[in-house]
């Protein structure tokens, strides 16, 4: 069974002319075999223009689905590469910390002067920071701030130690951050009561 296609104005008036033709015909006596003939090879025409653009419109259809089909690869495929290297550039800022840190271990092992080590560790912590916020970190600042239920995650309530706390964070248990000016850690707090 073959799909039928829609026709172009072009052969809707060939089959129109060829209708009147057939119909011209009958009121004349042409032989009966004769007729048959010009209608069967006539069709066979429609036929075959109608058979020539059903496999040009199936050949475009298979090349966009391979051309589809061979984006969708090329996309999974970035996307995992994204993935597995979206941290790379925070590692990497994060490394000149982390030698810090190893020579201030050193340093600890091998130094008694306790206030020379308060310091380097200071500025290890000072460079730790830094290099978070350049990425985009920023603290919460939550103590004596009014408790907001979007921001803060309450552990605990306490009496209030004056009545201006009442209903305000007194401590905080865990620090929250933003990250681009949107929340992704929230704060830990204690609130008065």
């Amino acid at each position: 069974m073959e799909e039928k296609t829609k026709m172009t104005p072009d052969e809707e008036a060939l089959v129109d002319a060829i209708k009147g033709f057939n119909e011209a015909g009958a009121n004349t006596e042409e032989p009966a075999a004769e007729k048959t003939d010009l209608n069967h090879l006539e069709s066979e025409n429609v036929v075959e223009k109608l058979q020539a653009e059903l496999a040009e419109q199936k050949d475009k259809y298979i090349r966009l689905f391979a051309e589809f089909d061979n984006f969708k690869r090329r996309n999974a495929k970035e996307r995992i590469e994204l993935i597995q290297t979206a941290g790379k550039e925070v590692i990497t800022s994060l490394l000149d910390v982390l030698d810090d840190c190893d020579r201030a271990e050193k340093q600890i092992q091998s130094s008694e002067d306790l206030q020379q080590i308060r310091e380097g560790i200071q500025l290890v912590f000072g460079k730790l920071r830094n290099t978070m916020q350049s990425k985009g970190l920023k603290p919460m600042e939550s103590i004596e701030t009014d408790f907001d239920v979007e921001k803060h995650e309450a552990i605990t309530e306490i009496p209030a130690p004056n009545p201006a706390l009442v209903d305000k964070v007194v401590d905080e248990v865990q620090k929250g951050y933003y990250l681009n000016d949107k929340i992704i850690r929230f704060a830990k707090v204690v609130v008065g009561k």
